[in-house]
This record gives C-alpha cells, sequence and structure tokens, in this order.
C-alpha cells in the first residue's frame, strides 16, 4: 500500500523576517494548514523539516530563527526532521523514516523554491519517489534579476517538464491536490 507524506520544508522565524520578505507568505501558511490537516485526518504523515545551521552558526536548535513559523498549525502526531543542507535527505533521518511509515508518494512544499525546495525535490527523484510539487504552497524571495514571484513560476515550469526516474513528478495546484485527498 502507498502512504503519502506532506514535507513542509524550512518554514521557520529566521527564514521570514522583514529584512527577508517572502513571497505570499500567509498564503502558503494558509494551504500548508489545510493540506496538513487534510493528510493527518486521511491517515497519512506530515513532516516539518527544519534547517540546523549551527555550523554556519544560524538557525541554531532551539532558538527563535530555527523555530517554526507560529501561525503553522503544528500537530504532535507530525514528524521533525533536522536538516543540515539545502537537500533535506543529506545526512538526516529523513529517508529511514519514510521507510519506517512505508511512504513513497511526497508531496512538498515550504521555503525556499530555488534553493532547499528544488535540492529536496531532485534527491527525492534520484531516490525514485513519486513527487507532487505544491505549486503555490512554496515560496522564496526576490532575486537580485528575478521577482520572487517569476523565481516560482520558473521552478514550477522546470519540475514540470523534468524527466523523472522510477518515480514520478507533476505540479499542481493547492485547490487540485485538496480535492483529491
Amino acid at each position: 500500500m502507498n502512504h503519502k507524506a506532506l514535507l513542509v520544508i524550512d518554514m521557520q522565524k529566521g527564514s521570514f523576517t522583514p529584512e527577508t520578505p517572502r513571497y505570499d507568505t500567509h498564503g502558503v501558511i494558509n494551504k500548508i494548514n489545510l493540506l496538513a490537516d487534510r493528510f493527518r485526518t486521511s491517515g497519512n504523515h506530515v513532516f516539518y523539516i527544519q534547517h540546523d545551521g549551527t555550523k554556519h552558526n544560524d538557525f541554531i536548535p532551539n532558538t527563535e530563527a530555527w523555530e517554526i513559523l507560529s501561525d503553522l498549525q503544528v500537530s504532535k502526531e507530525d514528524i521533525l526532521i533536522s536538516k543540515y543542507a539545502n537537500d533535506v535527505f543529506y545526512n538526516s533521518n529523513l529517508k529511514s523514516k519514510l521507510e519506517t511509515y512505508n511512504i513513497n508518494e511526497l508531496y512538498i512544499t515550504g521555503c525556499a523554491t530555488d534553493f532547499c525546495v528544488e535540492a529536496t525535490i531532485q534527491s527525492a527523484l534520484a531516490k525514485d519517489y513519486n513527487v507532487t510539487v505544491v505549486k503555490d504552497a512554496h515560496t522564496t524571495g526576490n532575486r537580485p534579476h528575478l521577482k520572487a514571484e517569476e523565481v516560482i513560476e520558473h521552478y514550477n515550469w522546470v519540475w514540470q517538464n523534468m524527466i523523472p526516474t522510477k518515480g514520478r513528478i507533476k505540479v499542481d495546484s493547492f485547490k487540485a491536490i485538496l480535492s483529491t485527498l
């Protein structure tokens, strides 16, 4: 039997400051909360990924920057995973947790589209997971040559046109995904 998991990547206080504004923060948070609730009630799992930047002296566990955004509704049954690089699979226990729960289908949301979300999607595909990107539930900030909205649009296009390995990748809207869960 295939089990699904919602991955919520790096939705931490240190990534959402006045100095680092993100595109559609409140919209993304609301969509993640609704998806997480639906995943839980359908018997699937929700994973909150938190960057541990101790090596670089930022996002240190148990500091305010490391904390998950207060507006996200984290449940005691949700699984917290620490990550140490852009790719959440790198040196973390995510893969073993996914295997424990027989999960092979990942729904991906979070921050930042062009760094941690992208790296995790690429890694998940290389590990033969089925991946669904929630195209309107990931965010990033403006970059030197592109506005955040353009970065998001670009990566949604890239992911829609990727050639997957054994798994599959699709990019779908929050509403379409919510209607299938």
